[in-house]
């Protein structure tokens, strides 16, 4: 594509997480950091929230990478299931050999069983659930009944759930207050800064491989951040966008007017866009209107 165009050893703006790319400015690291020390602790429930597309998924892959040989992780991408479901599907990653029609009491004493067995090794177990707000109530409160095994010292099982902000307002039901009682760290994961933004453009372009000067002009950066709010998932989509431009046009800067066509083409963008601009131009009409009624006043 626009590879070779730019001196680029791979795409630098795909979507799919990819930890080479973790991106380790002020709030991820924090929200690493607050992953790594409440796990080493041996805190029993983790959670950390954001919007859609602000880099959740990338974090928990960039998380579980981070963890020593004295960790075993669990991974479950979708948690849209129902408990029994949730408890064959945590078997099958601590690789617990199971019969199709193994009932619940089986299947969570051959569980505890597994964790004993880990925890004899030295070995704590971190089960990382992506997309947790999309849990039913039932498979919430059965998560937390598996935090219930643990030995004199120690819990068996830790638990850290990524989720967008629907599931805080889920934890906050009386159904499942025992649970969001039990979560002792959490971290909510924001957006990209303006400052940020430029410095991501240039990680990402380092890391696939492009040493030149200066890509996006700086009206570009401006305009990716206008479009996006420092989204990553928006922004990785916008520069894409706006390299294929540049590239068709046979130009070796991105501008800002090929980001703004970016925009006009991708519809989450163009939303937050247009949602931008109005607010600009409702203030501008606002302090229009003030400057008019002054002036009548003055004029009476």
């Amino acid at each position: 594509m626009y590879k070779n165009h730019f001196g680029l050893r791979e795409l630098p703006f795909g979507i799919t997480p990819d930890t080479s790319y973790f991106f380790a400015c002020t709030s991820y690291q924090e929200a690493l950091n607050t992953l790594l020390v409440a796990t080493k602790n041996g805190e029993g429930f983790i959670k950390i929230t954001g919007e859609v597309g602000v880099g959740k998924t990338l974090l928990c892959r960039k998380f579980m990478a981070s963890l020593d040989a004295g960790f075993v992780t669990a991974y479950i991408p979708n948690p849209l299931l129902e408990p029994r479901t949730l408890m064959l599907a945590l078997a099958d990653e601590l690789e617990i050999p199971q019969e199709k029609d193994v009932d619940q009491h089986q299947l969570l004493k051959a569980i505890n069983h597994r964790l004993l067995v880990l925890a004899h090794e030295d070995k704590h177990v971190v089960l990382c659930l992506d997309e947790a707000q999309a849990m039913p109530i039932e498979t919430l409160e059965a998560l937390r009944l598996l935090t219930n095994l643990e030995t004199e010292k120690r819990k068996l099982l830790q638990i850290v759930m990524f989720g967008q902000p629907e599931l805080d307002h889920k934890l906050h039901q009386g159904a499942i207050r025992q649970l969001n009682q039990r979560i002792t760290f959490h971290y909510d994961l924001g957006p990209l800064s303006k400052d940020d933004l430029e410095i991501y453009l240039s990680h990402r372009l380092g890391v696939a491989g492009y040493a030149g000067s200066r890509l996006f002009e700086r009206g570009a950066v401006k305009a990716l951040y206008g479009a996006t709010r420092g989204v990553p998932r928006l922004v990785n989509i916008l520069a894409h966008k706006a390299l294929m431009l540049a590239y068709g046009q046979g130009k070796q800067k991105v501008t800002a007017r090929h980001v703004q066509v970016a925009a006009k083409d991708t519809g989450a963008a163009r939303t937050r866009a247009f949602s931008w601009v109005w607010s600009a131009a409702a203030a501008v009409a606002m302090l229009g209107t003030g400057v008019g009624m002054m002036g009548w006043a003055y004029f009476r």
